[in-house]
């Protein structure tokens, strides 16, 4: 017989295995449940199902519906090929003063900043030491002028006895051998005034140009010589200044073709950003030599500066213009499409589809792009939405955010 106690605990082994089992199973259920809800969340409400065909390929669109794009008119009119660079505003004039004589610096005449002109006292020296030198010469030229003219007499006289037979020949020719040394004693001293009144002009030191006087090197008081090399100030032409920058030589003959022509190029100078004019003024000349590393040549530009707003040594970027051509063909540059077989745009035809049409560039500027061939004016071509095109594609034009289609 069976014993009750061993019928239950059976019992209760086989409900004990049947709850884990549940449990698990409720465990696996709930987190299918959490994964679906994740997944849910992670991809977003569920999109109705689009009617009607969806766009396929690069370029494509459902039969019959055509693709929006922005276009524009290819138009004929005058452009100017420009040459742009960066360039270094170089002074015409620069001139570190130095003081010509010894001395001690007795008054400094300008503030520093200061515009002078040719001429104006910049400082001046102590004048006394040459002032004593002009006196010593001066001194020695009279006696020595006093002595000429005493020889001189003598020298007459010795003449008439020597006719007269009194006197030899001998004290002739020795006087007039010192007359010759008083001769050139005189000379001497009169250089020696020559020297000192010189001195005397040097101890007022004046700008030997027109321009701008930088940080002064030296305070009155101090002891300046000619030999120093720190100088006194440094004076800077501004008006008129230059402007220095390179050109690829590439574009060089075409430069020279005008200035041995006499043509008066213009040059503009325009600040870093290239969005506002400084200065307007004129090429110069060309350097003699291209720079091999670079590919490059110098060109030099004069501006007349009267605003003073060119600075020595201030980066510009300058603008070229090297031709116009008048009757060019011009589209916009975004308009422009690049492929493997070279250059294209995309035409609208009068049927609203579009046809890859290559052409050959010419000079680019900015926006604007010439055609030398493949175009023609009046035709339309796609500027905006040409990445979703292909080569007889159906299109619709909408406004351009410019404003027109």
């Amino acid at each position: 017989m069976t014993d009750p106690a061993d019928s239950k605990s059976d019992s209760f082994r086989s409900g004990g295995r049947r709850g884990k089992r549940g449990l698990v199973l409720a465990v696996l259920a709930a987190l299918a449940v959490l994964g679906g809800f994740l997944w849910y969340a992670a991809s977003g409400p569920g999109e109705a199902p689009t009617k009607g065909p969806r766009l396929t390929g690069s370029g494509g669109a459902a039969a019959g519906r055509p693709i929006p794009v922005g276009v524009a008119t290819v138009k004929q009119g005058s452009f100017d090929v420009v040459q742009f660079a960066l360039g270094t505003v170089t002074p015409l004039n620069t001139v570190q003063v130095r003081s010509r004589v010894d001395g001690q610096i007795m008054r400094i005449a300008f503030e520093e900043g200061q515009m002078v002109n040719a001429g104006d006292l910049l400082a001046e020296i102590d004048p006394r030491p040459f002032e004593v030198q002009l006196t010593l010469a001066s001194g020695n030229l009279a006696r020595d002028q006093a002595l000429l003219e005493n020889a001189r007499v003598d020298l007459e006289r010795y003449r008439t006895l020597l006719k007269q037979d009194s006197i030899s020949r001998q004290q002739v020719d020795t006087q007039e051998s010192l007359l010759k040394q008083y001769e050139a004693a005189v000379q001497a001293d009169q250089g020696g005034i020559a020297s000192a009144r010189l001195n005397l002009t040097h101890a007022r030191i004046v700008a030997p140009i027109s321009g701008r006087v930088g940080l002064r090197q030296v305070d009155p008081g101090n002891i300046v010589r000619a030999a120093d090399g720190q100088g006194i100030v440094v004076i800077t032409q501004l008006q008129p200044i230059g402007v220095v920058f390179p050109i690829p030589e590439d574009v060089l003959p075409r430069v020279m073709k005008r200035l041995r022509a006499g043509d008066r190029i213009p040059v503009d100078a325009y600040d870093r950003a290239q969005k506002e004019k400084l200065s307007s003024g004129r090429l110069l000349t060309a350097d003699n030599q291209i720079d091999t590393a670079t590919g490059t040549v110098k060109l030099k530009a004069e501006f007349a500066n009267t605003d003073g707003a060119l600075f020595a040594n201030q980066f510009v970027n300058v603008r070229l213009p090297l031709e116009t051509r008048p009757n060019a063909i011009l589209l916009p540059t975004a308009a422009v499409q690049r492929g493997a077989s070279g250059t294209f745009v995309y035409v609208v035809k009068s049927d609203m589809t579009v046809a890859v049409t290559p052409v050959k560039l010419g000079p680019v500027q900015g926006e604007v792009s010439s055609v030398e061939s493949g175009v023609a004016a009046g035709a339309k071509v796609v500027v905006d939405g040409a990445d979703r095109l292909r080569d007889g594609a159906k299109v619709e034009l909408v406004a351009r955010a410019g404003g027109g289609a």
